[in-house]
């Protein structure tokens, strides 16, 4: 992947999160701090690995991205709004009476969502079942889910995982948003998940590890995954909990909380400079990135 192609990425993960933070701000509630840390993931995803059609979000040969955090849903739905699966305007309606958009991603009612998540600690096992039908259809779709560090404390998670290592799911990754914290505090005080990478390598898992802002690592990380063969991968990603909004940066108290009319001013403003700061960077000398999975259609 060029240079230039990273740039836009980042470009596109900043809009991203001007999304997440103005739809919780005018809907008056939702998750921000967990959102927002996962939106380069998520961008990366959506704008560059997953195979997929938003005019078509049914196709069968699409890859499958099962978002487990499902209350992480304004980071989905704004990557699917800015993809095309649905209008933009649409997010004006995060957790209104009716709306498509509640506050957790439902699968019967929006386009591009593959799975009704938000009672953590099962969409690893959704994904599981969701790569084991692709192999059983001889199918070369693949299997993409994101995992919270706080939502790993459930034990489904340990027995998905000790499944998708038993059948060699090599057509499943992972992504840990180790952002380091949840909505009673730091997830180590709450219940201890260290040494995460060695949990995972001794469930029999590829483990890589990554910044979770850095888009060009994380394609790095995502084409090695697609390469690993005879078992699934998880990239535990760093993270920072509400990321790009100064004030909810590294702060649990922003786990479930939305902004006031003055702190979404604020946060905007921030996010507004940030995306203007990318856009001024553009064509700027520098190191190609490599490339990821490039499959997006």
């Amino acid at each position: 992947m060029s240079t230039a192609s990273v740039d836009a990425l980042q470009r596109t993960a900043a809009i991203v999160r001007r999304r997440i933070v103005e739809m919780i701000g005018r809907a008056g509630s939702g998750h921000p701090g967990g959102s927002l840390s996962a939106a380069d993931i998520l961008t990366a995803l959506y704008f560059h690995v997953l195979r997929l059609d938003p005019e078509n979000p049914g196709w069968p040969e699409r890859d499958r991205f099962v978002l487990s955090k499902g209350h992480a849903a304004p980071a989905l739905y704004a990557a699917l709004a800015e993809r095309g699966f649905f209008p933009v305007s649409e997010l004006d309606r995060l957790r209104r009476l009716g709306s498509p958009l509640q506050g957790h991603p439902d699968m019967k009612s929006l386009p591009g969502v593959e799975a009704s998540t938000g009672s953590l600690g099962q969409g690893l096992s959704f994904a599981v079942g969701l790569a084991l039908a692709a192999r059983l259809d001889k199918a070369s779709w693949r299997v993409y889910v994101m995992l919270g560090d706080g939502e790993i404390q459930e034990g489904q998670v340990w027995e998905a995982a000790m499944a998708a290592s038993h059948h060699g799911l090599d057509n499943l990754t992972a992504y840990l948003d180790y952002n380091g914290l949840q909505i009673d505090g730091p997830v180590e005080e709450v219940m201890s998940i260290s040494p995460v990478a060695d949990k995972w390598r001794a469930f029999g898992w590829n483990v890589i590890e990554v910044d979770g802002h850095d888009i060009s690592a994380i394609l790095r990380a995502t084409r090695d995954a697609r390469e690993t063969k005879g078992r699934p991968t998880i990239i535990v990603a760093r993270t920072v909990k509400g990321r790009g909004v100064s004030f909810m940066e590294g702060k649990h108290g922003w786990h479930g909380k939305a902004p006031n009319e003055e702190q979404l001013k604020q946060a905007l403003e921030e996010l507004d400079g940030l995306a203007s700061a990318l856009a001024a960077e553009d064509g700027r000398p520098g190191a190609a990135g490599e490339d990821g999975e490039g499959t997006s259609g």
